[in-house]
């Protein structure tokens, strides 16, 4: 083992102070020079090592005026074309002939680097953060195995300062309806609205950067704003504009690395909140360095100076206009989503929230889908083109919505196998045309009980769409009247009426 000099020191002294070992015995035992001993009988502290003057650098010495100069006037150019010390020696060797290393010029490159101040020491002052004074709101990426997909994904976080409590979201992309939707979340989960929020110069939130921390704000961020009642605060552009909100920035890499680590491999993004939530709560119970509880027990005490909640929440989405292309489809964010046939050519209103994409015909919703994680994709429903598919069955075997609905599990294993009993029994084009009455049907049906329905006429061999239908609904709607046992009924039970007094009129026997 190892003995520090202290140590050494230490087991002289008491086997001087014991045994009363000359200066040669200890010196034998400890196998340590004469010279030590003496100086651990005068003291229990080791002196200090010597210094020695610095030696000679024979060969930097001759460049060391021209670098000084090269690194003096790095001051007045840009930081991202300063030379480093691989350049340095390049010029060296290339312009003056130099024969030294490289590593002879790194080390003096980086020793006068710090005496001339060209390495800046970021020095930071710590901060105390009042009760439900601020927080603070930033995106963070990570990735996900999506339905076995890979997915670069976004986290929203906002962050107490004072407690240190967190709130996390996942969405899809940054856009702005996904930092308003998470604003919303946010406070909804604190329970309450902070006094201000800190931010860097998000796209949804900023416009334009003027001069100082002045700001040209987003509309949507400022009714967000007023609707909730608290100030903004927007940090420097750049690196030091991270500094002033580092506990988001902590924040958010402590998350990932501890609730997102392995890959999250999920079905759903819905799945992945549920898991973000679950992380959440568990941080609860988290002790920050420099707390003297837990993370949710100072928010208890935190929640209180939160200023109340609005009595409804702020309508995040984004209305639009959008023209219906020949495919029934409207594009939105460089992505397409499909419509009923019957607006094609027509313009609609759609509604864009973080998550789901709304297409209005007036006040009707016509359309309801998840919106998309990427560009340039189709998000398509089969049900909106069955009635350009009555006419057209051909198109239905390679259309994309039929591709989409198998693998979202709409068109089911019993489907299909009615539509290949159907073509097998009518042939290609009217098998197809029933299969398509039958999805028809889902509108007004249950699902269930038209899966059903076709298990039935598989196995009996009426595929008639009608009887389909008819199997479906019976099963669907319970009896009008209700089914009384035969038994029942003898309660009921009178004599049969005689016409014995009608007889004896006739015959006159009753007078």
């Amino acid at each position: 083992m190892v003995r520090s000099r202290v140590e050494l020191f230490e087991e002289i002294r008491v086997d001087h102070r014991r045994e009363e070992l000359s200066i040669r015995e200890l010196a034998t035992r400890h196998g340590v020079h004469r010279r030590t001993v003496r100086q651990a009988l005068a003291s229990a502290v080791p002196p200090p090592r010597k210094e020695y003057a610095s030696r000679g650098r024979p060969a930097i010495d001759p460049w060391k005026e021209l670098i000084d100069a090269w690194l003096s006037a790095d001051k007045d150019v840009p930081v991202k074309q300063r030379h480093t010390a691989r350049r340095v020696w390049q010029r060296l060797v290339a312009e003056h002939g130099a024969d030294l290393s490289e590593v002879s010029v790194s080390r003096y490159v980086a020793l006068r680097r710090r005496q001339l101040g060209l390495d800046r020491v970021e020095v930071f002052v710590p901060q105390a953060h009042d009760l439900g004074a601020e927080a603070e709101v930033d995106f963070g990426e990570f990735h996900i195995r999506l339905a076995g997909q890979d997915l670069k994904v976004w986290m929203f976080a906002m962050r107490l300062s004072a407690s240190g409590r967190a709130f996390h979201y996942a969405f899809a992309n940054q856009a702005q309806e996904a930092f308003l939707e998470g604003h919303v979340r946010g406070l909804a989960y604190f329970g309450g609205v902070p006094a201000r929020v800190r931010y860097d110069n998000l796209k949804p939130a900023v416009v334009r950067i003027l001069r100082g921390r002045d700001r040209l704000e987003n509309d949507r961020f400022t009714a967000l704003r007023s609707h909730y009642g608290f100030a903004s605060f927007f940090c420097v552009p750049g690196k030091d504009g991270a500094h002033e909100k580092g506990g988001i920035e902590g924040e958010i890499g402590r998350f990932r690395r501890t609730h997102l680590v392995p890959i999250p491999d999920v079905a759903s993004m819905t799945a992945l909140n549920e898991l973000i939530a679950a992380g959440d709560l568990a941080d609860d119970a988290r002790v920050i360095t420099g707390h003297h509880a837990g993370v949710g027990v100072e928010f208890a005490a935190e929640q209180a100076t939160l200023a109340p909640l609005p009595g409804e929440a702020f309508d995040t989405s984004s209305v639009i206009s959008a023209k219906v292309d020949s495919r029934s489809r409207v594009c939105v964010r460089q992505a397409y989503y499909s419509v009923p046939v019957r607006y094609v050519a027509k313009r609609l209103t759609v509604r864009l929230g973080a998550a789901t994409v709304e297409v209005l015909d007036g006040a009707k919703v016509v359309a309801v889908h998840e919106r998309a994680t990427a560009k340039y994709v189709d998000v398509l429903d089969l049900d909106h083109y069955l009635e350009i598919l009555a006419r057209k069955p051909g198109a239905l075997p390679g259309a994309t919505a039929l591709a989409q609905a198998k693998k979202s599990g709409a068109f089911t294993p019993d489907h299909q196998a009615y539509w290949d009993a159907a073509r097998a029994a009518r042939g290609d084009g009217p098998g197809t045309r029933d299969l398509i009455e039958v999805l028809l049907a889902h509108r007004t049906l249950p699902a269930p009980a038209l899966r059903a329905a076709m298990r039935t006429a598989i196995t009996t061999g009426i595929l008639d769409p009608a009887s389909v239908l008819i199997d479906a609904r019976r099963a669907a709607e319970p009896p009008l009247a209700p089914v009384i046992p035969i038994d029942a009924l003898t309660r009921y039970d009178r004599s049969a009426p005689t016409l014995h007094g009608y007889d004896d009129l006739l015959t006159g026997n009753n007078r």
